[in-house]
C-alpha cells in the first residue's frame, strides 16, 4: 500500500505504461509471426520495413532489448532473402 501521493501517482503511471508496452509488444510479435508465415515473396518484401520498424520503436522504448531486436530483424531479413 503505497502512503505518498508521489508513489501513488508513480503506480498509475507504471499501470498505463505497462498495458501500451504490452500492446506494442503483442502487435509486433503478431506482426513477426505472420511475416515468417508468409510464403510470398513479394508480400514478405513488403512487410519486412514495417516489421523492422516496429522492433526499433520496441528497442528504443526499452520494451525489448536492442540486441534482442537486431537479432530477430536479422532472422526475418535472411528469411526474407530465402523465399
Amino acid at each position: 500500500m503505497a502512503y505518498h501521493k508521489s508513489s501513488e501517482k508513480r503506480i498509475r503511471q507504471i499501470e498505463t505504461r505497462k498495458e501500451k508496452n504490452h500492446y506494442y509488444a503483442k502487435s509486433t510479435r503478431n506482426a513477426v509471426k505472420l511475416l515468417r508465415d508468409t510464403t510470398k515473396k513479394e508480400d514478405a518484401v513488403a512487410q519486412l520495413p514495417k516489421v523492422s520498424s516496429m522492433l526499433d520503436k520496441l528497442a528504443k522504448k526499452k520494451v525489448i532489448h536492442a540486441n534482442k531486436a537486431s537479432n530477430l530483424k536479422s532472422s526475418l531479413t535472411k528469411h526474407v532473402s530465402s523465399l
